[in-house]
């Protein structure tokens, strides 16, 4: 069902930037990618009904977004909201009937947390994005990696020098593409300012004046910070953001009352409980760099593949600073499941990362997307990589 808000002349958006994009796609609008909903996007949206045997409104609602579904790519030049990743969920149903589809639990504001599966194979793995919400290029890193991994399915070819059919069998690949939604509308722009969610995120921001507002949200829609709800010494992460202020609901860094209180966390923790992944890969954004360890822990094989995405994207492997060293997604994974997992740090500069980084952002990380899915006696040999 697609869920995307009703377009009309004067609105203002980053949902009519991609609706803008969309139309130049399809060719009834020649104009600016500005994000305004004006006469010529208004002109360009009755040709396309038109054409489409829709009525021809001007206006975008629910049966014109379902009439644009089979054009929805990827967009790799705009903010990447809920609705329009969900659009593309719809796309990817139309498009590839071979994935499986599903939700984890639902956010704070009830919007549905969905994931893909892709393949069938014994090997199952998760990959996680937007766990922080100005972070979100993470989203359309692994949606277009969906993307491209698909194409390459349908056309029997490699992807990353790998048959996409081979990792279809040998690998369930797991991909929650935004697991906090509502933190990313709120840095992208997507939430009514008139809603109870955004005054109570406004007035929470105001206390802490050094944090741009929304540019510096990287919590939930309350104000905790996903991850550092998990539990993985979340006492000492407790007293290390107490000790830096962080003792109540705030932008970031703020670890909830209790392991799991945020509906989020709780849903990947459940849902990574019901399955059994043998490795994950949770994205993050900051510093081009990967982080493999919780501790003293060292899973089988966790170096190695360590390792081998430093080669293939040119991140460094570092240890995690002391700071941010507890009650991570993927320190609770490693210390519970004793099994590789990784915080892959993309792109360097202020988050959120502008979306020109995006292409040498995927450039960097297909690779480790690829090769993160395949079990580690199926790697090539070092010289082969």
């Amino acid at each position: 069902m697609i869920i995307l808000k009703t377009l009309k002349f004067g609105s203002r958006s980053n949902q009519v930037k991609y609706l803008q994009k969309l139309l130049k796609s399809i060719g009834t609008y020649t104009g600016n990618v500005d994000g305004i909903f004006g006469n010529n996007t208004k002109d360009a949206v009755i040709l396309f009904q038109e054409k489409t045997s829709l009525d021809a409104t001007g206006i975008v609602d629910v049966s014109t977004w379902n009439a644009l579904v089979p054009y929805a790519t990827i967009p790799t030049d705009i903010p990447y909201s809920y609705d329009i990743m969900m659009l593309n969920f719809q796309r990817f149903r139309l498009k590839y009937s071979f994935l499986d589809f599903g939700n984890i639990g639902t956010s704070v504001m009830e919007k549905e947390i969905p994931y893909i599966q892709i393949g069938y194979g014994k090997n199952k793995v998760i990959y996680v994005a937007s766990t922080h919400a100005n972070e979100w290029i993470t989203s359309p890193v692994l949606m277009k990696f969906i993307q491209d991994f698909c194409d390459a399915y349908l056309k029997e070819e490699n992807i990353y020098n790998i048959s996409a059919k081979k990792i279809y069998e040998l690998s369930s690949i797991y991909i929650v593409p935004m697991l906090n939604p509502d933190g990313v509308d709120l840095v992208t722009n997507d939430i009514d300012t008139h809603s109870n969610e955004y005054i109570y995120s406004k007035n929470i921001a105001q206390n802490y004046p050094s944090i741009p507002f929304p540019d510096g949200w990287k919590a939930n829609i309350k104000g905790i910070d996903l991850n550092l709800q998990f539990p993985a010494k979340w006492e000492e992460a407790k007293e290390i953001k107490y000790s830096s202020g962080y003792t109540s609901p705030a932008p970031r860094d703020f670890v909830g009352n209790f392991p799991l209180e945020a509906p989020e966390a709780l849903a990947i923790y459940d849902f990574i409980h019901s399955n059994s992944f043998s490795l994950m890969l949770t994205y993050h954004t900051q510093g081009a760099v990967i982080y493999p360890n919780f501790l003293n822990y060292s899973p089988k094989y966790s170096s190695e593949y360590a390792n081998i995405f430093s080669k293939i994207s040119g991140y460094s492997v570092e240890t995690t600073p002391f700071s941010s060293s507890f009650a991570g997604l993927k320190d609770w994974y490693i210390q519970t499941y004793n099994k590789p997992g990784y915080t892959i740090e993309v792109g360097i500069g202020v988050n959120p990362l502008p979306i020109s980084q995006f292409d040498k952002i995927y450039s960097d990380n297909i690779g480790i997307l690829v090769y993160g899915a395949l079990p580690y006696n199926e790697i090539p040999a070092n010289d082969k990589i």
